[in-house]
């Protein structure tokens, strides 16, 4: 689909209004759909053709001392996934200690059980009960 030509100009009056606060077929959201809603594109529109007119748009939107939406959403979510990610990280260490240390005791029980049925084949004795003796009174 090609562009109309006054697409770059709707674009531009779309960025004046939202930046002012009075936007007329949007929400003034301060992100790339909302100022296509604005202008009447598609949002491929400032995402492929416009690109300069996107980067326009949120340097002005910084500039007045204002982050996106989008882009106060994004950070919030890389923050969180950053902590879940250390907190994963940190539960991994703990769980491969504990692989080690089970590891470790299954060794020592299966060479303990190894000899004690080593033991239990070797001997020739038999067991004998031994008398009890009467204990004796107070």
């Amino acid at each position: 689909m090609s562009p109309t030509p006054d697409e770059r100009d709707r674009i531009r009056a779309a960025m004046d209004r939202i930046l002012q606060g009075a936007p007329e077929l949007s929400n003034g959201a301060l992100t790339i759909v909302g100022l296509a809603l604005e202008a009447g594109v598609p949002r491929n529109a400032l995402t492929q053709r416009h690109t300069d007119l996107k980067n326009e748009f949120y340097d002005k939107v910084r500039a007045c001392g204002g982050t996106p939406g989008s882009e106060q959403r994004l950070r919030r979510q890389v923050r969180r996934l950053k902590e879940l990610r250390a907190a994963d990280a940190e539960e991994i260490a703990q769980l491969k200690a504990d692989v080690e240390a089970l590891v470790g005791a299954l060794h020592q029980t299966t060479a303990e059980n190894h000899l004690l049925r080593q033991q239990l084949a070797e001997r020739t004795t038999e067991l004998r009960a031994l008398p009890i003796q009467p204990r004796a009174s107070n």
